[in-house]
């Protein structure tokens, strides 16, 4: 056998496989679609709640910051991120003054110029599989969100996609993922119909006329249906309609303030007497037979800053209400120390004839920066003086918001804290059987409200419990371990709503699998950003 025959009968070296790289859109269409994504986004979450538009919001960034370049991509989902920010954390503006809205939208939105940055990185990969592009949308998204929850000073989770899923049914999905596979489900849907319009696009632009038309259009109805029937895949998640542990009746207080703003720590005599008094009022109703005993009565946030523990005539007003009522009161109220100049934003029992309960109390485990505390003082005082309206930082609790009120076992949350996933799942982990959020809406306004309610919604279902919001000024409610709500208050009113609750002590899969399925999402996001380094590395090094 001659070289030559030799050399033939060799395996022919197989070449690499080509990457189609076509150019990405022009800016002049590019700008608009990333500042429509944003908006598309804002109009996803209460109070407007046209939840389908998440998707769309998510394959308008996701085609705009297709092979852009880095910088180009991060400045389009920069767009996108105050399109979205400005308008939904306008409620931060509402009494403080514009420049911690600004900075709050800018720094959020800055977030979302890395998210864009990263999809314009992952670009040769979706290039080489264009069935590749819905599972890296939604992994750079969970990717996104995870980085933003925690980073700076314990993060902001607010605006993310799973909170704007509350009416939606892909909001099931809580209940095996928690809200990073709710983000993850809306992303891949968005990804999905980012991969059909590309894919309609470009069949559109290469076939011939008089071309096959399933050819055409089949890569187009391919990820549209998905998208359709992923959509639709939460319906077939089974959540309870109601706890399957024993009744318990609870009474929501949402006594009011006399006026809305800043000034209600001013006011803060006022909002306790709001708080007894229909507390009393109540009372009487159950006296006349016109109302059911409550087992529970829940004040909101800051129904009493004057500390009662220190203060006799306050702590002998909240007496006089659970006395009266005769029902153990969770109340919410600002407590001084333990050191000098230091607070504690705390839930308290108060029993009725024996008082304040010192062994269940809860300490909000995570206070709002540059609200609740001013970390970096002196370096946020040369942004503005208004940090030192807050003279005094609250301290931060150490133990999960497990408050044991004889009638039932609750799990505690304060405020914001609602939004932040480790803390909602300690108190269930630690025995919890009904949520409890404990808020105060009275320096913000209904949007935000209801914002928050969709979040309580969402750990409802999340961890198979019954929950409740009670608020100062509104909105409060009753939600189903499903995510309905019932008995929702009016805004600025005051009002006391009483229902009876089912308890429950299972734990659903998302409660039970924690934290790990956000840490598998964001590490595939990670190596789906090595991966894309990989190949474009690769790809400089080809001859040719």
């Amino acid at each position: 056998m001659t070289t030559l025959d030799r050399d033939e009968t060799r395996t022919p070296t197989v070449p690499p496989r080509p990457v189609v790289v076509g150019r990405p859109l022009p800016l002049r269409v590019a700008v608009p679609m990333a500042v429509a994504a944003g908006l598309a986004l804002l109009v996803a979450f209460p109070p407007y709640g046209v939840w389908p538009l998440a998707p769309v919001g998510v394959a308008l960034l996701a085609a705009a910051a297709h092979r852009r370049r880095l910088r180009a991509g991060a400045g389009l989902g920069f767009l996108t991120g105050v399109a979205l920010f400005a308008p939904l954390l306008a409620w931060t503006n509402l009494h403080t003054g514009y420049l911690p809205w600004v900075l709050l939208s800018l720094l959020q939105a800055g977030y979302l110029a890395l998210l864009g940055a990263a999809t314009a990185w992952v670009s040769p990969l979706t290039d080489r599989s264009r069935w590749a592009w819905p599972a890296l949308t939604g992994l750079l998204w969970v990717g996104q969100e995870a980085l933003r929850d925690r980073t700076p000073f314990g993060g902001f989770p607010w605006g993310r996609l799973a909170f704007s899923q509350d009416s939606s049914p892909l909001l099931r999905l809580a209940a095996l993922g928690g809200a990073p596979l709710v983000t993850f489900a809306v992303a891949l849907i968005g990804g999905l119909l980012v991969t059909a319009a590309w894919r309609g696009f470009t069949a559109v632009r290469q076939t011939p006329p008089g071309g096959e038309t399933v050819r055409r259009w089949l890569p187009v109805a391919v990820p549209a249906a998905a998208a359709v029937a992923l959509g639709a895949v939460g319906l077939l998640v089974p959540v309870a309609s109601a706890g399957s542990g024993a009744p318990v009746t609870v009474a929501i207080v949402q006594g009011n303030v006399p006026r809305l703003g800043l000034d209600f720590n001013a006011q803060r005599q006022a909002v306790l007497n709001n708080h007894v008094d229909a507390t009393l009022e109540l009372a009487a109703r159950v006296a006349a037979g016109t109302q059911r005993q409550p087992d529970l009565v829940v004040w909101p946030e800051n129904s009493s800053d004057i500390d009662p523990l220190r203060n006799p005539t306050a702590g002998a007003r909240i007496a006089q209400a659970a006395d009266t009522v005769r029902a153990p009161i969770l109340v919410g109220a600002v407590l001084l120390g333990p050191g000098p100049g230091e607070v504690r934003n705390a839930g308290i029992l108060w029993r009725p004839d024996t008082g304040a309960d010192l062994s269940q109390l809860y300490t909000k485990r995570h206070p709002v920066p540059f609200a609740e505390y001013v970390p970096l003082r002196d370096v946020a005082r040369m942004v503005s003086k208004q940090v030192d309206l807050i003279r005094n930082d609250f301290v931060p609790g150490s133990t999960p918001g497990v408050v044991r009120a004889g009638p039932a076992v609750l799990g505690d949350v304060i405020c914001f804290e609602v939004a932040y996933d480790e803390v909602v799942r300690d108190t269930v982990t630690g025995g919890a059987q009904l949520l409890v959020v404990q808020t105060n809406n009275a320096t913000f306004d209904v949007a935000e409200a209801r914002q928050q309610l969709a979040m309580v919604r969402l750990r409802a279902v999340e961890h198979g419990r019954a929950a409740l919001m009670a608020s100062t000024v509104g909105v409060s409610g009753f939600v189903a371990p499903d995510g309905r709500v019932s008995d929702a208050t009016g805004f600025n009113t005051r009002e006391v709503v009483v229902r009876e609750m089912r308890l429950d002590d299972g734990r659903t899969l998302a409660t039970r699998l924690g934290w790990w399925p956000e840490l598998a999402l964001a590490g595939l996001a990670a190596a789906a950003l090595v991966g894309a380094a990989v190949l474009r590395r690769r790809q400089r090094v080809l001859p040719g």
